[in-house]
């Protein structure tokens, strides 16, 4: 068990009334429920599922035990993909035999990911946690050209029946899954990050599925976002029983991370790929370096 609810936003950095400044309990709530409701925005529109801004901002910025955001973020993660993936799959953007198919790997991964959590310090998790954004954000900022794909289908897909179509301007488009087997691997390390990092891991699930197995890009978020709420569950599980969910900071996060993949859910059909691209790429990059600085400086 972690120390008690009264104490999970004091590592000699005070409680929730200072973390931040001089606030009281309503403008600290309200300023975590306004910066949750960006994240889940940001999180909804490029599947990243707001967990990799709410642990920064919460630890970063408000001074809290990095364990207690890392177990507020996971409610958050359950809370937007709940919100936005029922939007997406009544849209017929997410793949849901590929998002069932894949979340055998992550939701074993995310079981030992927050096991794993119990046991690593606060600053060996920050570094991970900052390594993990930075490789993510040099993938999504490469340009990646669309071109056709005319090569056989993977035949591992296409037993399983997970190629699929989405709705584009020009009408349906259809697709092919590629590299089932490695994207299924690659799939368990994302739930193991998810587990011991709070991220829901839709970062390195967006990047498996629209590097690796050649999944469209809005097809890739939105399959992200069915997908993170099963392989949060597993790891809140293990977060809960350790201790470190508090409900009057789980609450706001998550009220506001829903509200934010609600509205992200309706601007993804307008929204531009490259936009999202770049928005994704420094966002992540930003926040990765400011966690390698502060676990290695003993800052968090």
């Amino acid at each position: 068990m972690g120390p008690g609810p009264g104490r999970q936003y004091d590592r000699g950095r005070g409680s929730p009334r200072t973390a931040a400044g001089r606030l009281n309990i309503f403008e600290f709530t309200l300023l975590v429920w306004l910066g949750s409701l960006a994240a889940g925005l940001l999180g909804s529109l490029t599947g990243l599922g707001g967990g990799i801004v709410i642990v920064p901002l919460l630890a970063l910025g408000f001074g809290v035990d990095l364990r207690y955001a890392v177990g507020a973020s996971l409610v958050s993660v359950i809370a937007t993909s709940s919100g936005a993936a029922a939007a997406y799959v009544r849209e017929g953007f997410s793949n849901l035999r590929v998002g069932m198919f894949l979340e055998i790997a992550t939701t074993l991964g995310g079981l030992l990911g927050a096991y794993l959590a119990g046991w690593i310090g606060t600053g060996a998790i920050a570094v991970i946690f900052g390594l993990a954004l930075l490789h993510s954000a040099w993938l999504a900022g490469r340009p990646r050209h669309e071109i056709e794909d005319r090569g056989p289908p993977d035949p591992l897909a296409t037993r399983l029946r997970l190629n699929g179509t989405f709705p584009s301007l020009d009408g349906p488009r259809s697709y092919q899954v590629r590299a089932v087997k490695t994207g299924f691997t690659l799939m368990f390390g994302a739930g193991v990050l998810s587990g011991l990092l709070g991220i829901g891991s839709g970062a390195l699930k967006v990047l498996a599925m629209d590097q690796v197995m050649r999944l469209p890009f809005k097809v890739s978020t939105t399959t992200s976002n069915f997908m993170i709420g099963v392989t949060a569950a597993a790891g809140a599980g293990v977060y809960l029983k350790r201790g470190y969910i508090d409900p009057g900071l789980a609450m706001p996060v998550m009220l506001g991370v829903l509200v934010g993949a609600l509205a992200g859910s309706r601007l993804l059909m307008a929204a531009r790929t490259r936009v999202l691209r770049r928005i994704f790429s420094l966002v992540v990059a930003a926040l990765a370096v400011e966690m390698i600085y502060k676990g290695l400086t003993g800052g968090i």
